[in-house]
């Protein structure tokens, strides 16, 4: 992980967005990195009448203009001290951010989710999962943004590394280990074996099947920590590795949990379902690599 310098923090007016902007307010003071606030505005005919279509080009101006002030006033007198710029765009939100992330050639989005709470933890957001989907650069999220701390407090003692031992594993690893070495803080691993790979309809396998596995996959990741020259607690769980990978951060007290999103292209691919269900439901920030 090269130090960041360019964050991008797509800005929607929100009191997520406003913790998500604190985040990256900490992490660009203490790389010296360019931040970047970006609002994109949907196109009037989006949900204009057809009717309407002939004043819409004069209309948009000045949405536009209105958008511009608002960025120009959001949090106030706060990012001082760091070099920030603010840019408005017409378009779809989730592709401009995207686009505008590859061609400002950004090393890391950040933004909030629709997480968290009995009936928002079952959504993501559509703009978010768009950008997790396609965009360059990892993507820092949380679910409950909107309670993080003024940047001055926000501190790193605990990255948690999620793996699924797949293609993905050894950036992420190396992503998270260069991370807490830049932070001075603990790093800690974390793989769940699936329930079904040790017991089938209820009835469990052979113990010593169940000790094997779990002791070769402590021996891959290992490997791989040795590979890059790092170290860290491993933690082999067993069951859902959603709740395994939440459960874990929770009880570690993780100040950032770094996961893969896929390299598979296709809508399936770039995003599995445990990545969703880790984004929507992690007490803490999720960097997706």
């Amino acid at each position: 992980m090269a130090a960041f310098s360019r964050i991008l923090a797509p800005i929607a007016f929100s009191a997520r967005c406003e913790g998500a902007v604190q985040y990256a307010e900490a992490l660009a003071c203490h790389f010296r990195s360019e931040l970047v606030l970006l609002h994109v505005v949907m196109p009037l005919q989006s949900y204009a009448l057809p009717d309407a279509m002939a004043v819409a080009p004069e209309m948009m101006d000045e949405t536009l203009a209105q958008a511009k002030t608002q960025l120009d006033q959001f949090l106030g007198d706060g990012l001082k001290g760091i070099n920030v710029k603010r840019e408005v765009v017409e378009g779809d939100p989730a592709t401009e951010i995207v686009e505008f992330a590859k061609t400002g050639n950004f090393d890391l989005i950040v933004m909030p989710t629709h997480g968290y709470g009995p009936f928002r933890r079952f959504l993501l957001g559509s703009v978010t999962a768009k950008v997790l989907h396609d965009a360059h650069c990892p993507v820092w999220t949380g679910p409950h943004l909107e309670e993080a701390p003024p940047y001055a407090s926000i501190g790193f003692r605990k990255i948690l590394c999620a793996v699924d031992l797949g293609p993905d594993s050894r950036a992420v690893l190396e992503w998270g280990a260069n991370f807490a070495r830049e932070y001075g803080a603990e790093l800690a691993v974390v793989h769940a074996i699936p329930s079904s790979t040790l017991s089938l309809g209820g009835v469990y396998f052979d113990p010593e099947w169940g000790t094997q596995v779990r002791n070769e996959t402590r021996d891959r990741i290992s490997f791989l920590l040795e590979e890059l020259g790092t170290n860290g607690e491993i933690q082999i769980t067993t069951g859902d590795p959603a709740d395994a990978v939440r459960e874990t951060a929770a009880r570690e007290s993780a100040n950032l949990l770094v996961i893969g999103r896929g390299r598979t292209s296709g809508v399936l691919g770039r995003l599995r379902t445990h990545a969703y269900a880790i984004l929507r439901e992690s007490p803490c920030p999720v960097a997706a690599i």
